[in-house]
């Protein structure tokens, strides 16, 4: 390395920060290109939804006899995680997770594509997200630009899911949805938020250089539900927690959903820890059978509230 390339922020397992302006992801997942699933047979492709930015995101169809259609399917919206800096709903991580969801529900999905900070600082990710949920609830009347939406989503059966900084996103997206009243459309059923990311009383200095301007800890209340006066008009009725007992971020997950309990929202809250697992151990090893048994936890949520 030329010797007047130096490091100016590090943040490990995340990512480097040189003086040149490179950022360097230490963490770097395979994508894939739109293909369909030799196995499942289900089919994806990319969309981008906002041009001035180009992002992608990724549509999921589960496999479809032309000859006899499917009413329409639940309507999964996905959020991936990566401390607003890392992933993508393009790559290997997302594959496996919506795979199974897809394909045992059966359901469509989408998963969102937002800018990455630091090029793209906080609340980009957040504008991003809430972008493509208008989007998407432009489908409502089965009008919408995207023919698989239109044809086989049923909008009135919508849930939300993330993990880890994906969850945050979710939920925002939720109680941003009630604030502007009933989901624009779309039938929030459920919210599933997995090893949830939020904020702490003592200030996170990742977030701090990713979103200038926030404390980086829980009085910002895009960062943690307990500061957001709007908590109440979350726009569903049943929530589900999940937490790994071995997760750092075990202990968010405990809080978001007492925040939940003791708030103005009226709902249901189903909560779910793994034993002996780590943060996000279904990406990591989708196939273990606790990653099988958790997502036939999250499908049969998704068909008992569709």
């Amino acid at each position: 390395m030329d010797s007047s390339i130096q490091i100016t922020h590090d943040f490990p397992p995340f990512l480097r920060v040189y003086n040149d302006g490179r950022v360097e992801r230490l963490i770097t997942i395979p994508h894939l290109p739109p293909s369909t699933d030799p196995i499942t047979g289900i089919q994806f492709k990319d969309v981008v939804i906002s041009p001035d930015h180009e992002i992608k995101s990724r549509i999921f169809l589960p496999k479809i006899d032309p000859a006899n259609p499917p009413q329409k399917l639940p309507l999964v919206i996905y959020v991936h995680g990566g401390a607003f800096c890392m992933g993508s709903p393009l790559n290997v991580a997302t594959q496996s997770f919506l795979t199974p969801l897809v394909s045992q529900t059966p359901a469509v999905a989408v998963a969102i594509g937002y800018r990455l900070a630091p090029e793209h600082p906080v609340p980009a990710a957040y504008h991003d997200c809430w972008e493509a949920f208008q989007w998407i609830a432009s489908h409502g009347s089965g009008t919408g630009t995207d023919p698989w939406i239109n044809d086989y989503a049923d909008t009135s059966r919508v849930f939300l899911s993330g993990d880890s900084v994906g969850a945050n996103l979710v939920h925002y997206l939720a109680v941003r949805a009630g604030v502007h009243g009933a989901g624009l459309g779309l039938g929030i059923r459920g919210l599933i938020t997995l090893h949830p990311y939020f904020a702490q009383k003592v200030s996170d200095k990742l977030i701090q250089y990713l979103y200038p301007g926030s404390s980086g800890s829980d009085d910002d209340p895009k960062l943690n539900p307990v500061s957001d006066p709007d908590l109440e008009k979350l726009c569903c009725s049943r929530v589900l927690i999940a937490v790994a007992e071995k997760d750092f971020l075990k202990a968010r997950g405990v809080e978001y959903k007492e925040t939940l309990e003791k708030s103005k929202w009226k709902g249901t809250i189903e909560f779910v820890e793994n034993e002996d697992e780590d943060h996000c151990f279904f990406l990591l090893n989708p196939s273990s059978e606790k990653a099988k048994g958790l997502f036939r936890f999250l499908v049969s949520f998704i068909k008992q509230n569709s």
